[in-house]
Formats: C-alpha cells, structure tokens, sequence
C-alpha cells in the first residue's frame, strides 16, 4: 500500500531531524530550511529565504525543475515529496 502524504510528509521530518507531527500539517519554514541543509541546497546566498524560495531550491535539486525559476512554488504533492523523501534517503514504502 502507497504511504500516504502525511506519512510522507513525517518520514522526511525525521530524516532532516525534526519531529513527526500527529495532525496532518504542510512543512513549516524551518523545516523547509532542513530540508534545504539535508539536500546540501545553499538557502544561505539568498539572505532569509522566503518558504516560496525554498520550495523551489527543493524541486530543482531532486529534479522536479529544471531551476529554482522554472520551478512551482506551491505547496508539494505526493508525487514532489516522494522526490523530496528519496533525496533526503527517508524511509517510505513506494
């Protein structure tokens, strides 16, 4: 059986390190920034990155875009996080 995004969501939280949450709930902007450091993406050039920025500096580095400006900003998908959580080597049944 797939996982399912709030599983999804929660295996990338605690593989950058931060706790699962029991209610189903988008990522905050520090988790975004974890995210960022546990992909090796540098948020630190662009000042204090907007979580807009940062969700686009996740899609191209785990190829969903091409580049942070060809990139959406929305809030990710089951198929952008299942991306996201084999980039952070987060354990999840696909």
């Amino acid at each position: 059986m797939s996982p399912t995004v709030h599983e999804l969501r929660n295996a990338i939280r605690a593989a950058t390190g931060r706790f699962e949450r029991e209610i189903d709930a988008s990522f905050t902007k520090e988790e975004l920034r974890a995210i960022c450091e546990a992909l090796g993406t540098d948020v630190d050039e662009t000042g204090r990155p907007s979580t807009s920025q940062m969700r686009r500096l996740i899609r191209a580095h785990v190829g969903i875009a091409e580049s942070p400006e060809a990139a959406d900003d929305s809030t990710f998908r089951k198929p952008d996080l299942q991306a996201i959580a084999d980039g952070v080597g987060a354990p999840y049944e696909p």
